[in-house]
């Protein structure tokens, strides 16, 4: 992964966490159950459905939001298999912020410094993610 889509998975791992534990709870809640699982008609055959069939769109639906939030998840996973690697305060303190949502000028107030200094912070927990990351990405034969 380059710098770039760390940047960018740094900046949406706030609302990424929070869809998927909204989207999750969601689609627990309404569960649909489409398929008999007792008696006569679980031993029937099951209709396939045509393509204009409500259930069937309904069961796609769902599908493709599950595996939008198996994609958050890996996106979420990824940053977290790296915080370890982040070991300085003030880039700890700037990646917990970050992770929050904050802003750089929010967090720039927060601790006393510019938001460009907050933006060199960045850079430097992006370079640590970076460097973990193609060094996870090869592989030791």
């Amino acid at each position: 992964m380059n710098k770039w889509q760390i940047e960018d998975l740094l900046k949406d791992y706030h609302w990424k966490l929070h869809s998927v534990k909204n989207m999750r709870e969601t689609m627990n809640e309404i569960n649909i159950d489409m398929t008999a699982q007792y008696g006569l008609q679980a031993a029937m055959p099951k209709a396939s459905g045509d393509p204009s069939d409500p259930i069937l769109k309904e069961v796609e639906r769902r599908d493709k939001r599950w595996k939008k939030i198996h994609a958050y998840e890996r996106d979420i996973q990824f940053i977290q298999a790296r915080l370890t690697f982040v070991t300085d305060e003030r880039e700890t303190e700037v990646l917990h912020w970050l992770l929050e949502g904050k802003s750089m000028r929010w967090i720039g107030l927060h601790m006393g410094l510019s938001d460009k200094h907050i933006g060199r912070i960045k850079d430097r927990i992006v370079a640590h993610m970076s460097q973990m990351s193609d060094t996870s990405d090869k592989c030791v034969c």
